[in-house]
């Protein structure tokens, strides 16, 4: 399988909608009291834009067999301005979906990599993610990167 990683484009956003769509339904299906199917678009034009247009943004595509195998959104942050933070500019992986049928084919590795280029063409040092619990594939995939564990985010359901 040939692949080609590149930046998104506006004439991608209805393909991006549909590999988004298919990352949302994954957590709708084990969330659904946090995730929810929108009646319009799964993201609106003018979100998709901003995500291409904006400097401190790194959207990518996996292009395979003439169609979007997968996309990985890479955003730039600063710590706060608090006193307890080392000032910092660090790299945070937004979001990553790769399609059912191009898992487990370099795919994601790709994708984790050109974020990776990107982040560090940017002028920083690390890069964060987060990840639901429930997605044990999506963690063990993030180990294997070299990816560990710096906070855990615990929830309780009230009533």
């Amino acid at each position: 399988m040939e692949l080609h990683i590149r930046e998104a484009t506006t004439a991608d956003y209805e393909a991006l909608c549909a590999l988004f769509d298919e990352g949302d339904a994954l957590h709708r299906e084990n969330l659904p009291h946090v995730f929810r199917k929108p009646e319009g678009p799964v993201r609106d034009w003018e979100f998709v834009l901003s995500l291409i247009a904006e400097e401190k943004v790194g959207l990518f595509v996996a292009q395979a067999e003439n169609e979007l195998a997968g996309v990985i959104c890479v955003l730039v942050r600063e710590s706060p301005a608090i006193p307890i933070f080392v000032p910092r500019r660090y790299a945070v992986i937004d979001n990553i979906v790769v399609r059912d049928r191009f898992r487990r084919r370099g795919v994601g590795r790709a994708l984790v990599e050109r974020a990776h280029e990107w982040a560090t063409g940017q002028g920083v040092e690390e890069i964060e993610l987060n990840v639901w619990a429930f997605n044990r594939g999506a963690v063990a995939f993030y180990r294997r990167l070299g990816y560990e564990t710096a906070s855990l985010r615990m929830t309780r359901r009230l009533g």
